[in-house]
């Protein structure tokens, strides 16, 4: 895949914190850049509602591929697209590239389940947010 697989793109910069002993970008936060990518998207294109709203969602399966490191000072490009939309359930597609780079650096799979917020049971995708996740599938 290439960045034209994603229809979708957020600017992550990279943190001081993120680097390890070894001076790159550590594994567990490509998942933050993941989780970041998708709840931005999901808060601005889709008004996901994190305080007050009805649903939220949980994330049940998340997969990362290493290609290859990021460092900071440095930013991610994180592309995002939806590759499978059920009822209740976002199955999404993220490639990582280092900032202004072609190559990916890791691409990822997450799944989201949307509960209802009291009782955590399944329960359908809000309307706006179908729609907005409608416009990333690929």
């Amino acid at each position: 895949m290439d960045r034209s697989s994603y229809p979708h793109f957020l600017a992550i910069s990279t943190r001081w914190k993120d680097n390890d002993v070894y001076g790159h970008v550590n594994n567990v936060e490509y998942y933050s850049f993941f989780d970041t990518v998708i709840n931005d998207f999901l808060i601005r294109a889709g008004e996901l509602d994190i305080h007050h709203g009805d649903v939220i969602g949980l994330c049940v399966e998340s997969q990362c591929t290493f290609k290859q490191s990021l460092a900071f000072p440095g930013s991610v490009d994180a592309g995002l697209r939806v590759s499978k939309l059920g009822t209740s359930s976002v199955h999404y597609e993220i490639g990582l590239f280092a900032g202004g780079h072609d190559e990916l650096a890791a691409t990822g799979r997450f799944v989201h389940v949307f509960v209802d917020r009291e009782d955590r049971r399944p329960a359908p995708l809000p309307d706006r947010i179908r729609a907005a996740l409608e416009g990333i599938t690929g």
